[in-house]
């Protein structure tokens, strides 16, 4: 699978500039529609923010890419509930796990949805 690398250094960004991460949290404060429909959270907010940084990427590119970040992250992986406790904010992801993802054939190595 082929990861489009803005969604990367989108990513890398928001993790590390408060400012940015400000800014999603404004605009999403401002998004008149429901935020648990993250697809749409997505399209209306976080993608037209990234394309004005120059990181322009699609919402199949996001979910293929944290497809594969959660597939990596869960490689035989045997941690504690402390140690799962702890990893609670830094494994989250904008719509893996968020009614996009109930998809075990991610961890199968299956193409899933058919979109990778």
């Amino acid at each position: 699978m082929n990861v489009n690398l803005n969604v990367v250094k989108f990513l890398k960004q928001y993790d590390t500039d408060p400012e940015l991460r400000k800014r999603v949290e404004d605009a999403e404060a401002a998004y008149p529609g429901s935020l648990e429909i993250r697809e749409s959270v997505v399209e209306d907010v976080l993608i037209p923010i990234a394309e004005e940084m120059g990181l322009g990427f699609t919402l199949m590119d996001l979910y293929n890419y944290e497809r594969a970040l959660k597939r990596e992250r869960s490689k035989d992986v045997e941690l504690s509930e402390e140690e799962l406790a702890a990893l609670g904010e830094e494994r989250s992801y904008w719509l893996v796990d968020k009614g996009w993802a109930n998809d075990e054939s991610c961890f199968r190595g299956g193409s899933g949805k058919g979109i990778d």
